[in-house]
């Protein structure tokens, strides 16, 4: 028998790589877990906002007289708390509480 003939008939080890393995995890990995514990599409969504009023606020400076810039002021003092309110109603709503953050 060739090299070649053996090599092609020997039983080959079927590696099983699966995409989570529980039982090979330690004691310190959660793979459920997202690393701060803040859903991601609540960061994204605060990342968002703030551009978007950073945008408006820096705009109406530009471009308003006295009235328009109080209005930016009240409008930055009205809309940052609803806003991180808001999102951490929706943060806590769809935080993972089986497996919080450490």
């Amino acid at each position: 028998m060739t090299d070649i003939q053996r090599r092609t008939t020997e039983p080959y080890e079927i590696t099983h790589a699966p995409v989570r393995d529980d039982a090979a995890l330690s004691e310190h990995e959660d793979l459920d877990r997202q690393p701060d514990g803040v859903p991601h599409s609540v960061i994204g969504m605060t990342f968002g906002f703030s551009i978007i009023l950073a945008v408006l606020v820096a705009f109406m400076f530009a471009a308003g007289g006295t009235a328009v810039r109080i209005a930016a002021v009240g409008i930055v003092i009205f809309a940052v708390p609803v806003i991180v309110n808001g999102l951490r109603r929706r943060a806590e709503r769809e935080r993972d509480h089986l497996h919080p953050s450490r």
